[in-house]
């Protein structure tokens, strides 16, 4: 399939996460992304508004669950950032909170990037350049 949008791993939260993965978890990881990365509009058993533009790509393989959290920035790049194992309904709080610290740290530098970012609670966010 044609590429959509293209995946950032924002430092090394979610590639430490995906490593510490057994390889047929490993598989079904990178299968979800590239569906992220493919289907336009992404299916929303694979993806979830979280809050204030922070979304979770959802992974289930077997009985277990597990989550990626992202941003979208510039239409179609989309920023992973922190990810977990899901052993509730609810997705922890503390998880939540750590990637919204994350995607702050991500605006701050794109920011010092010279790029204006916008921020949205539901669809995808922007960035334009500074000229």
């Amino acid at each position: 399939m044609k590429k959509i949008r293209e995946l950032v791993f924002y430092r090394e939260y979610a590639t430490d996460f995906i490593q510490e993965q057994p390889d047929n978890v490993q598989k079904k990881i990178f299968h979800v992304l590239n569906i992220v990365r493919t289907y336009d509009p992404i299916p929303p058993m694979f993806l979830k508004h979280v809050e204030a533009g922070l979304y979770e790509i959802r992974i289930e393989f077997q009985s277990n669950i597990y989550r990626i959290f992202c941003c979208f920035d510039a239409g179609r790049l989309v920023i992973l950032f922190n990810g977990f194992q899901k052993k509730t309904r609810k997705t922890p709080t503390d998880e939540i909170e750590r990637a919204k610290r994350i995607m702050s740290m991500y605006i701050k530098e794109a920011k010092r990037r010279n790029c204006r970012r916008t921020i949205v609670s539901r669809g995808v966010p922007s960035v334009r350049v500074r000229r």
